[in-house]
Formats: structure tokens, sequence, C-alpha cells
């Protein structure tokens, strides 16, 4: 069985029925009106180069959908409006030109080539489609890339216009960039190169006055659907949600070097309802990073991260596969990871806090569930002393007193389940949950999960926090936990004690 996620004038995309992780259990043909469209493996799969408004049949195994294709009200060819596609000539100009002539309903095209851009404004009630071959290739100057200022000078009430880390911020515009746009689908099998590995945003990071662009930025956005398309090479995070809703991404792969700095794959933040569907990534940072900003930003707005579902996908080579935070002072809640599978990443599922994030900062109804990690150092991390912020090396970060008090910067932790869950060859440990001494996390649910090590496992730090020891082939580490659920969980080639206990409350099916 399997059936539709999505539908776009000349695009389609399905789930196939099953519980295996992102990979079917075997390769399957798809007939489209009863010819074979194309042999896959993955459990979601796409079709291209379908016509508007009409009506299609699709066949896996037997099993039979109906799906017919939007209708749609002109085609704006970029090549037609003057274009070059050469990937030499500035074609920003005629391709801003077909997104502003395009009309309500109508489908932005993009044939084979590489059209060289500056940053681009995208506009309500369009499609843009990406053929096969078409690359959106940014330009490679810095200065090619405007600055945007934190706020809106003009508002007079607060209106954030850019953003880093949490924070309203002086930033480069991006270079897709959406600002209170609403109903837009990004479709086709072309890419969209930030062209970073040649230019110089990787070189100087951090410390900047006006911090480096997005891949795509969506701040306060509706109705998004992104589709097919490959995003690479971004300047900092590939693909950055803000305060917006209804957003959906299917079968997208996202892709940058593994060394290159912050360039993480897609970091929904402070937004609501938010899928991310059968897609594959493989970048220099946390692949996807669900965050809800900073203390000013929850304090200020109280706008959690909130109902998000992550399923069928592909994370590997970074730093953490799904992570919750740093930035999470507006909280989160209702998030659902499953059917999903880790490969080489640092830490698997990762949630990262700190004193300072604030009351607001709640994490709470999480569940992890139906995913296989292989070659992930440690899979499970929950650390409450995260400490990569400026103020991050304090002693009120780091601090294990017993005299902290619970205050209007604390954050809370609530109850995690991880369950069904196979992790093979990790190396430094199982799982590492460390809560405050004020607060401890409430409650964690580990229920049929195995862990078995590497014979060759090198020692590692398990998370990134001030006098961390490092451990290799370890358990699970449990310090300032207030309950701990154990069901069916099994260790192979642990050296030393499976539950490294410290401050632990209840303990059940030990």
């Amino acid at each position: 069985m399997f059936k539709k996620l999505f539908v776009s004038s000349t695009t389609a995309c399905f789930e196939l029925k099953n519980t295996t992780p992102y990979y079917s259990p075997t390769s399957y043909n798809v007939l489209l009106n009863g010819k074979i469209a194309g042999v896959f493996e993955t459990n979601v799969f796409s079709l291209y180069n379908l016509e508007p408004d009409c009506e299609y049949t699709v066949e896996v195994a037997g099993n039979i959908l109906k799906f017919r294709t939007l209708a749609e009200t002109a085609v704006i060819d970029v090549k037609e409006l003057g274009a070059q596609g050469d990937g030499v000539t500035d074609d920003t100009y005629y391709v801003q030109k077909a997104i502003g002539r395009c009309p309500v309903g109508g489908r932005v095209l993009f044939p084979e080539g590489t059209y060289l851009v500056r940053p681009l404004s995208l506009k309500s009630n369009i499609t843009i489609e990406l053929k096969r071959g078409a690359t959106i290739l940014g330009d490679e100057r810095e200065t090619s890339y405007p600055y945007i200022p934190a706020r809106n000078p003009y508002s007079k009430k607060e209106e954030v216009l850019a953003t880093w880390e949490g924070e309203p911020f002086d930033c480069h515009m991006s270079l897709i960039h959406g600002y209170k746009v609403c109903n837009i689908m990004i479709v086709g099998e072309g890419t969209i190169n930030g062209n970073a590995d040649k230019s110089t945003w990787w070189n100087r990071p951090k410390g900047r006055a006006v911090a480096r662009p997005r891949l795509v930025f969506l701040n306060k956005c509706k109705n998004i659907r992104m589709h097919g398309v490959t995003c690479k090479n971004s300047a900092s995070w590939n693909v950055h949600p803000y305060f917006s809703k209804n957003i959906s991404f299917y079968d997208l792969k996202i892709e940058n070097p593994y060394t290159a700095p912050n360039t993480d794959g897609l970091d929904p933040e402070s937004c609501d309802k938010v899928d991310i569907v059968g897609c594959k990534f493989s970048v220099g940072d946390d692949c996807c990073a669900i965050k809800s900003g900073k203390l000013y930003m929850g304090k200020t707005y109280k706008t959690p991260a909130s109902r998000h579902t992550l399923r069928n996908n592909l994370f590997q080579d970074g730093h953490g596969a799904i992570v919750l935070g740093s930035e999470m002072s507006g909280g989160v809640r209702d998030l659902t990871v499953c059917q999903c599978l880790f490969r080489h990443t640092d830490r698997g599922l990762r949630i990262k806090s700190r004193r300072g994030r604030g009351k607001d900062a709640i994490i709470d109804g999480v569940v992890f569930e139906n995913i296989k990690m292989e070659n992930v150092i440690t899979p499970l991390v929950i650390n409450m002393y995260y400490n990569c912020d400026p103020d991050g090396n304090t002693e009120y970060v780091w601090t294990r007193s017993k005299n902290m008090l619970v205050d209007d910067r604390t954050p809370y932790l609530g109850k995690f389940v991880f369950k069904d869950i196979v992790c093979e060859d990790c190396e430094c440990m199982a799982g590492y949950f460390d809560g405050l001494t004020e607060q401890p996390i409430k409650e964690v649910v580990i229920e049929n999960v195995s862990f078995s090590f590497k014979d060759d496992a090198r020692a590692y730090e398990p998370a990134m926090l001030l006098g961390v020891d490092a451990y290799c082939k370890a358990g699970l580490y449990v310090d300032n936990v207030e309950k701990l659920v154990l069901k069916n969980v099994t260790f192979e080639g642990v050296e030393g004690e499976k539950i490294i206990k410290k401050h632990l409350g209840q303990v059940i099916g030990e």
C-alpha cells in the first residue's frame, strides 16, 4: 500500500506504508498510466514532468492510486524572458522579472541550465519549477548579498527581519528569500546551489557584524511546499523557516561538505505544523535542528516549535541527526520522529539546552520511534549544560551547585520516549542524560532499544559541555533524571556498568 503526500501541476510525491526506516525492504517498480516510470528503493518516491490538470494512475505491486495534477494559469519560462542559463551571465534581473510577472496560480519554469543570480525574493501564490539539469547558482561575491537589518526601522511595533542563532541580528539576504509570502511551491529535480564552496563565507564563519546568509529563508510565511529539489553549498544554514506555519518538505536532498562550518540542513524555528518526509541530509553541522529562539525571543513572543513530524528521512555525516535546541527558549512541543535512518553522525537524537534559556523553554511531548542508527558515535544525548554560546562557559551555566534555584531563566525538560530503535557500531556510549541540579529531566523512557559497539571503537566526549569526560563503549549515563523507564533494552560490547547512575530518582525495569 502507498499514499499520496503531495501534488503540484507537474510533480507528485508518494509514500509506501511499511515499517522499515527510509529504505523499502526491496526495490520496486512504479507504473504511471500502465508504463514503468522508474525503479525505486526508498519508501518515498517522486514523479516529475507531469502535465497540469491531468488525471494519472499510479501502480506499485498491484496497488493502484489515482490522482489529478493541479491546474495552472500560466507558465513563465525564465529563458524566454532573457535569462541565459550559462553559469556566467548574471541572470538575476530576468529571473526576478519572471517571478514578478507570474500571475496567481502560475509557474516559473527553469529549464536545463545554470542560472547565476544574486538573492531572489519570492512571491505569493506561484510555483517555481527547476527541471532536471537546472541550477540556481548563487553569486560567489559577499558584496552581492545585501544587508538586512535585524528589525524593521519603519515599523512602530517590533518586526524582526533578520536573525542569527536565535536572536534578532543584522544578516546578509539569503539566496532565496521569502517574507510574509504564502501558497508557494518550489519543485523539481533541479538544484539550488549557494556556491559557498567557491566563495569566502566559510573562511570566517563567526564574529561577523552582519551574519552569513541562508540558502533559503522563509520569514513569517504560510503554506510553503518544497519537493524534490537539491539544496547545497549554503553559506550557513541551508533551509531556515522562521515563525512560519504549515511548511512541508518532501524528498529533498540537502548537501554540504562535512567540514563546512554551521551548514545545518533544515532548521525550522518557532514554526507550527512542519512536515519533513523522505528527505536526505549530508551536511557540515546538525542535519535537522528544531529551534525556538534564545531568551529574548522566547520571552517576548512565546512561540514554540509545535506539531512537527519527521518521517522516512536519511540523516548522515552531520554532527547531530535530529537536534532540539540549543535555541529553544520558546519551547518545543508535539514532536514526532519516526521511521528514520541515521548514518555516520556524531550524535543521533540530541537535545541541548542550558540555564538562561528561560521558563518558557519547555520541551515535552517528544517521541522518537522506529529508528535505525549505523555508526553513530553517541546515539542518545540530553545535555542541559550546553556551552557553545558567548556566555556558555560561565559558572552560571556549568555549576553543579545544590544551591541553584528555579527562576525565570530555568528551562524545563519533560518526558522523552525512545522506542523501537536499533543502534549498531556505536563508539562513545549508548546514551548521555544530564539534567540540571535544580530542575532534573522529568522522565526518560527507553523501550525496545538495542545498542552494540564497534570492536575498534575510540573514546569521545559524549556531549558539548565543560568538564565532561571522554568515554569508550560505555552504557547509559544518567544524572539528575527523576524517572528512568527501561523496557527490553539490550547492550552488546559495553565495557563497565550498563547504567552509570549519578543522581537518579525512580528506576523502572532495570
